[in-house]
């Protein structure tokens, strides 16, 4: 972690899931200063509280900003001698996002242009900012504007020099266990012994661990160049398997109930489309898709295209390696969430 030695990194969102992986996996290295901005005060004490107890010796590294990323003004407030910007700030449940488009534009578009903007002009070294794979080939409201913060991501990389402030995008799919996500609900439906309600069970999803999240926006931080969108290689699973799994670990026979399909949901997700496959660098469990910088001479699109393209197409959560369900059960007991509480469940 030396490139963060003595540094202030500042995570925007930061009392959600990716927020506390970050502080477990940082909050004992060298690093100066981390910053959680958020707008929520209880989830904030909270994270004070459970921070001071396991790690009393660092938990004085955190210092806790209340703002919106919806407010420039509060946005600046907090950006004073921050070097490094993780923005995780978002509206990020489909069904929510369906009901209120606007409300997730405010925070998902128009946010992300506040903390760029911010970051610019205080001289942020690197700010990595975190988008979904929703927002490839959108169909929802979610994932439309979360593909308008990519555009308002890549556009704004235009605007500042790199050695000013490096702007990249990391692009991921679910993250098991993480808040409001499927898993921890099966789990209390299991406690509850209700059926595992499950939307469709041929609908695919892309998975991967809080701790995959991070490696990704670490790997952005160390190799992406201003302007990139970035890709890991995940695997994926049909959402019947993942119930499996969970029902087979817990030891449980709950039923599986079909619910059908919520607002908004695709059968497969997409984390990079066949348009950018075009120039997409593959880079070893990594994909790059780089910024297109030709500049505003409009004649450049319509004279001059690419004779070749690369050979790569579209990758979604149906042409990956799909897993079965003793991988998934694996997975799932390399998460430190999945193992408490199937020890709570066994000594209950």
């Amino acid at each position: 972690m030396s490139l963060f030695t003595g540094k202030t990194l500042m995570i925007t969102g930061g009392t959600g899931s990716f927020g506390n992986a970050v502080l477990n996996r940082f909050l004992e290295t060298d690093i100066g200063e981390i910053r959680v901005f958020s707008r929520d005060e209880k989830k904030q004490d909270d994270m004070r509280h459970e921070f001071q107890a396991k790690m009393p010796e660092v938990a004085e590294k955190i210092k806790f900003f209340i703002g919106d990323v919806r407010d420039l003004a509060s946005v600046k407030n907090a950006m004073h001698d921050v070097d490094y910007i993780f923005h995780a700030a978002a509206l990020k449940q489909v069904p929510s996002c369906e009901f209120f488009p606007l409300e997730a534009v405010k925070t998902n578009v128009i946010g992300t242009d506040n903390v760029l903007t911010a970051a610019i002009d205080a001289g942020v070294k690197s700010v990595i900012c975190l988008s979904t794979d929703k927002a490839a080939y959108p169909v929802n409201a979610m994932g439309t504007s979360k593909a308008m913060m990519e555009k308002v991501i890549v556009a704004k990389s235009r605007t500042v020099s790199p050695e000013k402030t490096k702007i990249c995008c990391t692009r991921y799919g679910n993250v098991m266990c993480s808040r409001g996500s499927v898993i921890p609900l099966w789990i209390d439906q299991i406690k509850a012994g209700k059926p595992l309600t499950i939307t469709e069970p041929s609908m695919t999803r892309f998975i991967m661990s809080l701790d995959e999240a991070v490696d990704l926006v670490l790997f952005a931080f160390e190799n992406g160049v201003s302007g990139d969108i970035l890709v890991q290689k995940a695997p994926a699973c049909t959402i019947e398997v993942l119930a499996q799994a969970v029902n087979e670990l817990f030891h449980a026979e709950q039923d599986i109930k079909v619910i059908g399909i919520r607002h908004g949901e695709k059968m497969y997700e997409t984390l990079l489309t066949n348009e950018e496959c075009a120039n997409a660098i593959d880079m070893g469990d990594f994909y790059r898709v780089p910024c297109d910088n030709r500049g505003l001479n409009y004649d450049k699109y319509f004279k001059d295209g690419d004779i070749e393209r690369n050979p790569l197409t579209e990758f979604n959560s149906n042409n990956t390696e799909l897993l079965n369900v003793e991988q998934v059960k694996e997975k799932l007991l390399s998460l430190q969430y999945i193992r408490d509480e199937l020890a709570a469940w066994e000594n209950k």
